[in-house]
């Protein structure tokens, strides 16, 4: 079967890629000429652990290319599968515009039967709108099925979770659609992966439910944090007792700066948009977004209380993307705490290991480092704000001579406070007294 994935962006790139993987051949379109030429000669614009070596594989054995001509990639294709960006209007909606050019350019190119399959996030009811599209914009008339299969893929564990998915959403309103997307996912048959199979306004909401579910965990846990410090708990144990409870789980319990990337942020205010649209006021979500933007600015707050007055003073910073293993900077909780600090007039020096091409697109007025220990050098405190692996075994002996005053500010919650405080540094965390 071919197909064609329009947009090369994380999702489409990863998705174009794993199908390739899968015995298919793969068209993925992107407008931009310099990067259909990078990625043509297996130059990957993203850091996704695994991708390269997948790209290289699959172009290698001529199942995976890349190309600008997305008439000509519909016409040899039978699913289309659109992975375009659908950023946040200044309201929290999510601007489409880039979903309908591109049914519209499906729809001036169809040569048969065509199965349409948005696998950007978007709005209860996108799909009755591509429909409308591609049934107003054909040049001539051909049967086609409109699919939503939502993504759920984790950057820095993207391939692993297309691989080896929790599961597998299918909203469509024809067996022939339904039939068609089993054999795109045919492998993961074999390992027992759980469909869900629904109609197309349900998966839709299902991709939205789930990520502002997981946001309310992280700004839950967030706040019994602050609760944690003010009566002298540990929010650990706390986070470990409601999560060995399977009602609950563990996962997404882990205190922080705040969640940040591509997906909670612009989903959130996107499924708030939705249900004013339908008059229903989402307080509970509404809650979240307003939480996770407090926490940021409490961690500016912990860090001047550590530190002292923060004017002229040199705040170390390990970890700038929002989580590891990304060089993804949207929405990192390190931009607007980097820029607090700068505001108090703190001098910021930064290391992290993908990500600081990145930063320097959001962030001025920073020293970058080439390691940990260069950012610990002569700065008035340290402050871990990603937990990248190789931060979790420092030598903390080194740190604590390098550093101009003992202090380390783990917003993480990735060493032992014993430990540190052992070493003779004065150690900060998030929900620990």
């Amino acid at each position: 079967m071919n197909i064609c994935v329009v947009g090369t962006g994380y999702v489409g790139l990863v998705t174009g890629a794993c199908f390739a993987e899968f015995g298919l051949k793969v068209i993925c379109v992107d407008k931009d000429v310099k990067k259909i030429k990078d990625l043509s000669n297996a130059r990957i614009p993203i850091f996704e652990p695994g991708l390269e070596e997948l790209v290289k594989r699959n172009i290698k054995d001529e199942r995976l290319s890349f190309s600008t001509d997305l008439a000509d990639a519909v016409r040899k294709s039978l699913a289309i599968l659109i992975a375009v960006g659908t950023p946040s209007r200044e309201d929290g909606s999510a601007d489409l515009s880039y979903v309908e050019a591109v049914a519209q350019s499906i729809a001036e190119n169809m040569n048969g039967y065509k199965i349409i399959i948005t696998k950007s996030t978007v709005p209860v009811g996108t799909g009755e709108r591509i429909r409308k599209i591609i049934g107003e914009k054909q040049k001539e008339k051909n049967d086609f099925d409109i699919v939503s299969n939502p993504e759920f893929l984790r950057e820095g564990a993207a391939i692993e979770d297309f691989m080896r998915p929790n599961r597998v959403v299918i909203g469509a309103e024809s067996d022939h659609a339904i039939a068609i997307m089993k054999d795109l996912y045919s492998p993961l048959y074999l390992i027992e992966t759980p469909f869900v199979i629904t109609d197309i306004k349900t998966a839709e909401m299902i991709k939205y439910a789930s990520n502002a579910f997981l946001a309310t965990k992280v700004s839950f846990i967030n706040e019994i944090a602050n609760i944690c410090e003010r009566v002298g708990a540990d929010v650990h144990m706390v986070a470990r007792g409601m999560g060995l409870d399977k009602r609950i789980g563990p996962k997404f319990l882990h205190p922080g700066p705040g969640y940040g990337g591509s997906c909670f942020p612009k989903d959130t205010q996107a499924i708030v948009n939705i249900a004013k649209e339908h008059t229903y006021d989402f307080e509970i979500v509404k809650a979240v977004i307003k939480v996770n933007e407090k926490q940021r600015m409490l961690m500016v707050e912990k860090i001047k209380k550590a530190i002292g007055d923060l004017k002229d003073k040199m705040v170390g910073i390990l970890g700038l993307s929002f989580k590891p293993n990304t060089d993804d900077m949207r929405e990192a909780p390190s931009v607007s705490i980097i820029r607090g600090l700068q505001k108090e007039g703190a001098k910021i020096r930064a290391f992290d290991p993908a990500a600081m091409d990145e930063a320097k697109k959001f962030l001025s007025d920073v020293e970058y480092c080439s390691d940990p220990y260069e950012v610990a050098n002569n700065s008035d405190a340290l402050v871990i704000l990603t937990e990248w692996n190789q931060f979790r075994n420092l030598d903390i002996d080194k740190i604590r001579d390098l550093l101009k005053r003992p202090i380390l500010i783990d917003m993480k919650n990735i060493y032992d406070p014993k430990k540190i405080k052992a070493a003779g540094i004065r150690y900060t965390g998030v929900g620990r007294e």
